[in-house]
């Protein structure tokens, strides 16, 4: 479109409807999105402005490209998210000025959250009281104020509030401006942008969970349910311990680690998280040995450090006199001309059924009655399975070991003894925190993970990563983890330190995504992430540790 006459009018390109438009400069997106009748299947909870997640009352003074969004996209039900936490705090604020609020970690299609410390029950009329105020407030539809001043005089202000967890965050990432949020005299910090008033937040939920309360949030694939109840003990047992230990070690939050972050004693904490990982899978390694087990199965999502895992579980199950031999799983996909399709017609090789369950099943069980097998390889150029004379036995002293995503579907080893069989899951289960209300998503982590070993060892770019990343998570979420609990035992392949060394190798590699592209919106916002981490050389990382299966420098062979 040719630019306008008027320079008290800005040109707007709207991707909902495919149109150009005028407005007058200082328009806001929710006035845009208004005069537009723009239809979404859902409640809009923000825009994208030039690809970068902005507020409703972002106000346009330049030519922009625009798209509205709901809760059904990554970014909108991060809006959402955020502003219900915010809204339980301001709420909590109002009946209980003195407590403490902290949302900790996604459990249970929710999220985990304790009132003053952990260990104290919070008993269920204060959940009542809360859950009933967090309503009120949602029903006066009290605006949501996004604010900015000098970092010194914001971080005064969260001073004289007692919000000492923001006060440590925004003193060690040195920013000149910082933005805050207020509903009323009630101020609050969050990494995102917000819905512009309460009344946009109509469906949630408390209820009691463990010694805290459960937030209850919309289903992203359906905002207009909340999310169904899943029953996650093993997962929830997981994080308290390594949240027990990050406290042992004084640190709460992304700030007390920046804190540690300017001396030496942060390669302290890296020999501590090396260790207790290795402590761990001595413990697993001992666990097999003591119940007797034949058949190792790991399974975990996508950069959730398998592969190391496998490689260091080996180690420790010879030093308890165990010889593993491992299977891969890729070695039993069925001829390409077998593969079923998904929906749109194309191959589905995370389909359980692009494995040969018969044969697999049927090799394992001789395996595990003495016999000897002759193993089956894959050519994946010509989509066909091989022999080449290769045969396997195993002795009183063998352990098989697969890994693979299908790895704790019972259907994989339905002709297997389950007594034979012992399954660990495998996943980066991040337990530290911006502060007490951002928490750090496990999801990212893996993500910058992939972003730093595609660039570095697959020839991919962040671009290319980011593309790929909303299929690698249905293929997850449809495969993976429906059967996590399923999980003999969890292991935590997270490390305390990592984002803060992953900050180095992945700024560069994401810089690189241009800014007119849909993945610019993951790129632009895991760049902003990784600002709250003080940057770490990865120079005293061991070559054995599990970070190495992505930075490089590993003495395992991959």
């Amino acid at each position: 479109m040719a630019e306008t006459e008027h320079t008290d009018t800005v040109n707007i390109y709207c991707k909902n409807s495919g149109t150009f438009m005028q407005y007058p400069m200082g328009t806001t997106l929710l006035e845009i999105y208004r005069d537009q009748n723009i239809k979404l299947k859902y409640p809009v909870m923000a825009a994208r402005v030039n690809y970068k997640a902005e507020s409703l009352n972002f106000r346009i003074y330049k030519p922009k490209n625009i798209e509205f969004i709901d809760a059904t996209s990554p970014s909108g039900i991060r809006v959402y998210l955020r502003s219900i936490s915010m809204v339980m705090a301001y709420a909590l604020s109002r009946i209980k000025p003195e407590a403490t609020l902290r949302i900790e970690h996604p459990i249970s299609r929710g999220y985990y959250c304790c009132i003053d410390q952990r260990g104290k029950k919070v008993d269920s009329e204060l959940i009542d009281r809360l859950r009933d105020k967090m309503r009120e407030t949602i029903a006066a539809d009290l605006p949501i104020v996004q604010e900015e001043q000098q970092t010194p005089t914001v971080i005064e202000m969260f001073r004289r509030a007692g919000q000492l967890d923001k006060v440590t965050l925004l003193e060690t990432i040195g920013m000149a401006y910082s933005r805050y949020f207020r509903i009323d005299d009630y101020i609050d910090y969050y990494s995102g942008v917000l819905v512009p008033s309460t009344g946009y937040l109509d469906l949630f939920d408390l209820e009691s969970y463990e010694d805290g309360i459960l937030l209850r949030v919309p289903d992203r694939h359906d905002p207009s349910r909340l999310a169904p109840y899943e029953e996650q003990s093993k997962m929830f047992d997981i994080f308290n311990e390594f949240i027990r230990w990050n406290k042992l070690l004084g640190l709460n939050n992304v700030g007390d680690f920046n804190i540690i972050c300017r001396d030496s004693s942060v390669y302290n904490i890296i020999k501590v998280s090396e260790a207790l990982h290795e402590k761990k899978i001595s413990q697993i390694a001992d666990m097999i040995l003591q119940r007797g087990k034949r058949f190792v199965l790991i399974s975990g999502p996508s950069s959730s450090g398998k592969t190391t895992f496998s490689k260091r579980l080996g180690i420790q199950l010879m030093v308890a006199g165990i010889k593993p031999i491992v299977l891969s799983m890729d070695n039993y996909f069925v001829n390409r001309v077998d593969t079923p399709r998904d929906e749109n017609g194309d191959w589905d090789f995370e389909s359980i059924h692009a494995l040969d369950l018969e044969l697999l099943n049927a090799n394992i069980v001789r395996l595990l009655q003495g016999d000897e097998i002759e193993l089956p390889f894959f050519n994946f150029e010509k989509g066909e399975r091989y022999y080449k004379g290769e045969k396997i036995r195993m002795n009183p002293d063998n352990v098989l070991v697969m890994e693979g995503i299908h790895a704790l579907n019972p259907e994989l080893t339905h002709a297997i003894p389950q007594d034979a069989i012992f399954k660990v899951y495998v996943s980066a289960l991040t337990t530290i925190s911006l502060d007490n209300h951002n928490w750090v998503s496990t999801t990212d982590t893996r993500l910058l993970r992939r972003i730093v070993r595609d660039y570095k060892f697959r020839g991919y770019s962040a671009r290319d990563t980011i593309s790929r990343w909303p299929s690698v998570r249905r293929g997850e979420e449809k495969w993976i983890f429906p059967y996590q609990e399923n999980a003999d035992v969890m292991f935590n392949s997270a490390l305390l330190f990592e984002l803060a060394v992953l900050r180095k190798h992945a700024e560069p590699i994401l810089e690189d995504v241009p800014q007119y592209c849909d993945e610019y919106t993951e790129a632009h916002r895991l760049l902003k992430f990784l600002k709250y981490f003080t940057p770490i050389h990865d120079s005293e990382i061991p070559p054995t540790s599990l970070l190495r299966e992505f930075l490089g420098g590993s003495s395992f062979r991959y």
